[in-house]
């Protein structure tokens, strides 16, 4: 294993540990908690006039672009799954969005959705009722911003649903951020609802397997916050846009509106104790912070954002 040494306020990026060709390992959980304390705060942090002692001050967030793309629909044949009634939500549709962020040290791709494939034939129906629709290809948005997969640089999927990983072969050639407990669930043997087809290309893929929460580009602007339960690695995404502020996207921390209000677990989650504990933690995160949440399946909010080549920031 070969570290190199970094100061604090770079210790939250992932280049620090080298553990076999092609992996790296960002051993994040002592040095970003749950809140990121020992990056943004905390009883542990250099006060704010503490003398510099040759250490680099935290660079102040970037400002960063957020495109949505569409990457296809869900709709549900038995809200049951989720653990709501048919009478407790107002549609069936669940949307499946896509978003690319644009920092000035690189792009990062935020899940992958349906697989461009399943855009002929259009719409499938799944052996559980689930109808899927793909109408435009995420490869077609973004060469209509002039990129191709090899333009972005860090691939982030919030996990490894096929909703969510469809497209994830793609970007074999970019940096894969995980958590450890997804990569193994992901090329273990019990894969649940993965799909390994999907992102079998991303084994060979450079990666960084992380132990908790991740600054990605190192400033505070876009950080991975791990949230289990969902699955063995479930993860979400805090942005620092300035219009309209923070946000959070949720992955699949909830599905429906009506399973944050009503605190209901899906069915099918991995794990419904660690589940709700995720919500909590997201939760306190979001009042502290003041981000607003993203429910990435909500279809009526989906429906209000502005769609690429337009963009947030």
């Amino acid at each position: 294993m070969r570290v190199r040494s970094a100061t604090m306020s770079r210790m939250c990026h992932a280049e620090m540990f080298t553990i076999a060709p092609r992996v790296r390992t960002a051993l994040l959980a002592g040095l970003l908690a749950t809140d990121g304390a020992a990056c943004s705060g905390g009883e542990n942090a250099m006060p704010e006039d503490a003398p510099s002692s040759g250490q680099v001050a935290p660079a102040d967030p970037a400002p960063v672009r957020l495109y949505v793309f569409d990457c296809g629909t869900l709709v549900v044949a038995d809200p049951g799954r989720f653990s709501l009634m048919a009478d407790e939500v107002s549609t069936l549709e669940l949307s499946v969005p896509c978003y690319l962020i644009e920092h000035p040290a690189g792009r990062m791709l935020w899940d992958a959705g349906l697989s461009d494939e399943l855009a002929e034939g259009s719409p499938h129906t799944q052996e559980n009722g689930t109808v899927t629709t793909v109408t435009t290809t995420l490869a077609a948005q973004l060469d209509e911003l002039g990129l191709t997969p090899s333009d972005v640089t860090y691939l982030a999927l919030s996990h490894m649903h096929y909703d969510h990983a469809g497209n994830a072969n793609m970007f074999s050639g970019s940096t894969w951020l995980v958590q450890r407990p997804e990569h193994e669930a992901a090329f273990g043997d019990a894969q649940g609802f993965f799909d390994r087809s999907l992102y079998n290309d991303l084994e060979s893929a450079e990666t960084v397997i992380l132990d908790g929460d991740h600054d990605v580009f190192g400033d505070g602007s876009v950080v991975i916050k791990s949230a289990p339960g969902h699955t063995p690695g479930h993860q979400v995404l805090f942005v620092n846009l300035s219009d309209p502020g923070p946000i959070v996207l949720s992955g699949d921390l909830y599905h429906f509106p009506e399973n944050r209000l009503l605190k209901r677990v899906p069915t099918f989650n991995y794990d419904e104790a660690q589940t709700l504990v995720s919500m909590d933690l997201v939760e306190d995160f979001l009042s502290e912070t003041g981000a607003r949440l993203w429910i990435e399946h909500d279809s009526a909010a989906n429906q209000r954002l502005d769609k690429s080549p337009a963009y947030y920031e």
